[in-house]
């Protein structure tokens, strides 16, 4: 215990405690996650990368950043290819599972932001991105997440809600900040900082409406830098049923 938390009044203790614990955020509710599709290759793509780095910066939002591998092969030119050193062509297959989905189509474009797994725009169109947020972030969340350090540098997950619906328990591992100084492609020549970009994500459980606990092992190699948060999804991939922060380290 810090020394000074001793002599602390007990509303600071209190809130200490109520920090250890991520229920989405202080303003009450769930927050929003809001995934960007997008690459290193899309020259359109920096500005709604930069909109996603301040998204991030929201407690009423979980902002994500899915780079997608179809650019990675595109020639520009003299200025040749870049290979996004964080695609995924399974953040292509997510996206494009979205968009069959929720705009009824097989093509998919970057940037791309998918809000609340229920609702898409274009992701540099700031207005269109907020109006989204706001609609999905208008309801109570089915299932109420909570994410506490757990044994061993672990986790603990705790799911409660009486809503009807189902859905997957996903574990979503992230990058906060890279910094990357494009030498080919569309982009080449600039340097790009980029925001939360998913390094992977693992099912831990499901969500069959009844109230449970889970504890998460700490990840072998946890790198400096790195986040995660809970998401639990209908399947498909669908809406976004409930979602929290992992807890900073150090709190606890």
């Amino acid at each position: 215990m810090h020394p000074r938390s001793l002599a602390a009044p007990a509303g600071a203790l209190l809130l200490g405690l109520l920090a250890a614990i991520r229920p989405g955020w202080a303003g009450g509710g769930a927050p929003v996650v809001v995934e960007l599709f997008t690459s290193q290759g899309c020259h359109s793509c920096p500005p709604a990368e930069r909109f996603l780095g301040e998204l991030a910066d929201r407690e009423d939002v979980i902002a994500l950043e899915f780079h997608v591998d179809y650019w990675d092969d595109l020639v520009y030119g003299a200025a040749g290819k870049w290979r996004d050193p964080f695609s995924d062509p399974a953040h292509s297959e997510r996206q494009r599972a979205y968009n069959m989905r929720i705009r009824g189509q097989t093509g998919v474009y970057t940037p791309q932001m998918v809000v609340g797994g229920r609702f898409e725009a274009v992701g540099s169109r700031r207005d269109a991105v907020e109006r989204a947020i706001a609609r999905a972030g208008g309801a109570a969340p089915e299932v109420e997440v909570s994410v506490a350090p757990g044994p061993d540098g672990g986790l603990r997950v705790r799911l409660a809600g009486t809503g009807a619906a189902r859905g997957g328990v996903w574990l979503v591992r992230f990058r906060k900040a890279a910094t990357t100084r494009v030498r080919g492609g569309e982009n080449r020549g600039k340097t790009l900082v980029n925001h939360n970009i998913v390094t992977g994500m693992r099912r831990i459980g499901e969500w069959q409406g009844a109230r449970r606990a889970l504890v998460v092992p700490a990840p072998a190699g946890g790198e400096a830098g790195a986040g995660c948060a809970v998401i639990v999804q209908a399947a498909g991939p669908g809406p976004v049923l409930g979602a929290a922060l992992c807890p900073e380290a150090g709190e606890a």
